[in-house]
């Protein structure tokens, strides 16, 4: 096929998971979906290789093979019409709050695309709100568990698992809306892959996706050819389980042989009794995601691109975990130190590549009552820490972690005041943050947000990093960490943890959340007198 007309095909194809996203962000229910944009799109082929994706969570798409391949396990002869579900992490999901839903594409009686979406609902059951259970020692005290099901068949949607899923929920009209939204913008997806597929032909379109496929693995192997052949290793450190285990480390070795990449993560530490585990899919959507970073931005992030890696570790590990245990932070934590210890191996191969560490996640959900009695379940996206450095220059300010790279938004202040029982005193950057370095990290953000409910509200936190801070590298110093403090009307302050069940906040309350930057890049003493001076001038540094 001419490269004209495959750089035509490739376009559609990013244009159709564009318009998913799209319909995703203009029809969900819940904040974390149509504000934070917690969500990703994706098209897989038919044996659930990735196609093409949309500019997302990266931490998501990395993963949706394994949920396409869960649901063609469980249902090897999928229909036209119908529509599967799943979450679980030990079939084909991540963790629990993300919902997958996968529709099959046929074209002249056989299955050549799915249409995918992965949406973090704000509430999923369990012991505690908003999906995220710092107390918990196994799975089942984290939500409700869903393997690859039968959603919908005939084009029509099963409303008594729909009525059950719901009632699993603290709110069922958000996770109601934001799941018939996932539906909705898979239909999109579907709908724009058959009018492809009737204008090019069954034919040409799947060898055309093919030569794609091997364009983006091609473009991969160059870079990789160039880097020099060795074997380095890295590592990254957790602060601790939530239940009295400190200092976790996630170990990697990189070893890079002509255009191939082997990741082996088996000498990371032995899983852990908290949620701080990753499921299998989930650590190799972290290992694809650090490749992916170290690849020109112009690589099409496909299944080709992502042939030249081969990834080892070990079961039983911190980084993939025996079944039952629990695991919903792992998109967050283990999922940017697996990223972190990668890119700190390779800082050795491809220096102008790598980047200082990104901020750690440190979210906050809240529970309660906004006056008036309406009950609320409000999940915290203000605050994003600092991006790293690199090469090019200074990282980016408040622009989140690793795992989304961006991709999470915090949203409008404003609509969140209106929406919630929420007051935003002060929104800021924070300054000295940021790792130094010849780059410096991007600053974290300081946060005083007072909490205005009916009565006495209920806070869980869920993340890390309030112990180690973003990782310089090529001599780049480390950020400062994570500091959260709840500030009572009564003039009391309480340091909150990063793991933590049922804080509860009282009306008047005051959270006063600073966090950190991203990591530093190339030795300090190296940077311009004039980048130094606007750092100060800006209030990045005092």
């Amino acid at each position: 096929m001419d490269p004209v007309t495959l750089a035509v095909l490739d376009n559609r194809l990013r244009a159709i998971v564009e318009e998913m996203g799209e319909a995703m962000l203009r029809t969900s229910y819940s904040q974390i979906l149509n504000s934070s944009r917690d969500f990703s799109v994706a098209l897989c082929g038919a044996d659930g290789g990735l196609v093409a994706q949309a500019d997302h969570i990266p931490v998501h798409v990395g993963a949706l093979r394994f949920a396409v391949e869960a649901a063609l396990e469980q249902f090897p002869t999928p229909r036209d019409g119908d529509i599967f579900l799943l979450n679980d992490p030990y079939n084909g999901g991540s963790h629990l709050p993300d919902l997958t839903i996968m529709l099959p594409v046929f074209s002249e009686g056989q299955r050549c695309f799915y249409a995918v979406v992965r949406a973090h609902v704000p509430d999923i059951g369990g012991a505690t709100h908003g999906g995220y259970n710092p107390g918990a020692a196994d799975i089942w005290s984290e939500g409700v568990r869903i393997p690859p099901i039968r959603l919908g068949e005939d084009g029509g949607l099963r409303e008594d698992l729909i009525r059950m899923l719901c009632a699993n929920t603290r709110v069922p009209r958000d996770v109601r809306g934001d799941l018939m939204a996932m539906v909705g913008a898979a239909r999109v997806g579907a709908a724009r892959v058959a009018a492809l597929l009737a204008q090019h032909g069954h034919s040409s379109l799947m060898a055309a996706v093919e030569a794609i496929l091997d364009l983006s693995e091609a473009h991969a192997r160059r870079i990789l050819a160039a880097w020099p052949d060795g074997s380095w290793a890295g590592e990254a450190i957790l602060d601790d389980d939530g239940h009295g285990r400190e200092n976790i480390a996630i170990r990697a070795t990189c070893t890079k042989t002509g255009s191939d990449l082997h990741i082996d993560l088996s000498a990371s530490d032995d899983e852990a009794v908290g949620f701080v585990n990753s499921s299998y899919p989930n650590m190799r959507s972290a290992v694809a995601m650090a490749f992916a970073y170290l690849l020109d931005a112009d690589v099409s992030k496909n299944d080709g691109a992502f042939r030249p890696l081969r990834v080892t570790a070990r079961q039983g590990s911190i980084v993939w975990a025996n079944e039952g245990r629990p695991v919903t932070l792992c998109t967050s934590h283990p999922g940017n130190e697996i990223v972190e210890a990668i890119i700190r191996a390779m800082q050795h191969a491809c220096p102008d590549r790598v980047m200082g560490g990104w901020g750690r996640r440190f979210r906050v959900a809240i529970q309660g009552r906004a006056p008036g009695g309406k009950s609320f379940v409000w999940h915290l996206f203000h605050a994003r820490p600092g991006g790293g450095a690199s090469a090019n220059g200074d990282g980016w300010n408040t622009a989140g972690e690793w795992h989304s790279a961006g991709g999470l938004k915090f949203g409008s202040i404003e609509q969140a005041e209106a929406r919630f029982p929420l007051l935003f005193e002060s929104h800021e950057f924070r300054a000295n943050s940021g790792g130094e370095g010849q780059y410096r990290g991007g600053t974290g953000a300081e946060l005083r947000l007072r909490v205005e409910a009916e009565g006495t509200a209920l806070a869980n936190t869920a993340g890390d990093g309030a112990r180690h801070g973003s990782a310089g590298v090529m001599g780049g110093q480390d950020s400062q960490p994570h500091h959260y403090v709840l500030r009572g009307a009564d003039g009391s302050a309480r340091i909150l943890r990063t793991k933590e069940v049922g804080v509860p906040i009282q009306p008047g309350d005051v959270l006063h959340l600073q966090s950190a930057g991203g990591g530093g890049w190339g030795d300090r003493a190296r940077r311009l007198p004039e980048a130094a001076a606007r750092d100060i001038e800006e209030g990045y540094t005092a």
